[in-house]
């Protein structure tokens, strides 16, 4: 009896060399964009080029570790799953990439589950501004519906649980993205709707240390930019700020620059305003996020525009580079 058991058991020795540690990875791609595809992930520092014959067809081994890679034809992206020992094959029509890719073979099962879930996503999302600007009961109820179906989907016993697992956290993060955009997109369109009072600044400083507040420019329109000496779409709009100052430089408007930059740049930033010869009121926000946050600013250059009394006439108002602006100033007689 004990010999049977030392002979089972380096059976299950021998059967475990054996696995393979990688991944067989094949396929054919009709109307293929490129005599090759490329295999990679980034934070893993992976990357394979694998090369596609005139019949379109592809195979190559693949010694990974396992997770989440990119598969680029030349033009379009997929996402695969990979884990070593799976046997992947990847089907498709380059011309019409989402609608027809498909896999099969052992593993093939979360890779299929990531192409349905961007091509659902997609529909989601499709017209973004108008999901958004849905009522807070409809949105509620559509985004429920998507992340209910795509719960549901992960119920599949096929897939691997440690992808299962790192798809709950993906739908978690979705859900909490789109339900803080629709919260912002509300925001703005309630408390930073065009009447309401603006947020204010309170004692920003000018490079020669004086401080102005916001409620100091009453009486004027009040034409700010948020930007910062380290942002390239920031410097960007420079010269072309500088062309519209000049332009209305007699007129009944202030032209406001407020800098975000950190302690550590200050000096960076009152060096651009000589260097650049910087006009209007240059003022340093020193670190101060109220107003940025009360604007729910997360990109910059953001631009605002508020009338003489302090009132929002655009939270988010054209840049310097388009002709809109200068329209927009005319519209309202500056």
């Amino acid at each position: 009896m004990k010999k049977l058991i030392y002979t089972l058991m380096f059976a299950s020795i021998i059967t475990s060399c054996k696995k393979n540690d990688f991944v067989n990875f094949s396929g054919k791609i009709e109307n293929k964009n490129s005599d090759s595809i490329v295999v990679a992930n980034p934070q893993k520092g992976y990357k394979k080029v694998i090369a596609v014959d005139e019949n379109g067809v592809f195979k190559d081994t693949l010694k990974v570790d396992d997770g989440f890679f990119s598969v680029f034809d030349g033009t379009e992206y997929a996402t695969v799953y990979f884990r070593n020992g799976d046997e992947i094959i990847m089907n498709l029509d380059a011309k019409n990439f989402d609608e027809t890719i498909i896999f099969s073979g052992k593993g093939a099962a979360e890779s299929n589950f990531i192409i349905k879930s961007v091509i659902n996503q997609q529909e989601l999302t499709k017209d973004l501004e108008a999901l958004l600007d849905l009522p807070q009961e409809e949105f509620n109820t559509k985004l429920t519906a998507y992340t209910d179906t795509f719960k549901s989907r992960l119920e599949n016993k096929a897939l691997d649980t440690a992808f299962v697992s790192s798809q709950k956290k993906s739908i978690k993060g979705l859900e909490s993205q789109l339900s803080q955009m629709h919260a912002d997109k509300l925001y703005m369109k309630t408390k930073l709707a065009k009447g309401m009072p603006s947020p204010k600044f309170v004692d920003y400083e000018k490079p020669d240390r004086e401080t102005v507040s916001l409620d100091d420019l009453k009486g004027k329109y009040v034409y700010i930019d948020v930007w910062a000496t380290w942002c390239p779409p920031c410097k960007y709009e420079i010269p072309f700020l500088q062309k519209v100052e000049k332009e209305f430089h007699d007129k009944n408007i202030q032209f406001v620059s407020i800098s975000v930059d950190s302690k550590n740049d200050y000096f960076t930033w009152t060096d651009m305003i000589e260097e650049k010869n910087l006009g209007g009121l240059q003022l340093y926000a020193n670190e101060d996020k109220a107003f940025t946050d009360a604007y729910k600013i997360s990109t910059i250059p953001r631009f605002i525009l508020l009338d003489p009394e302090g009132n929002i006439v655009s939270s988010d108002a054209p840049r310097p580079s388009d002709p809109k602006l200068v329209e927009l100033f005319k519209s309202l007689n500056i």
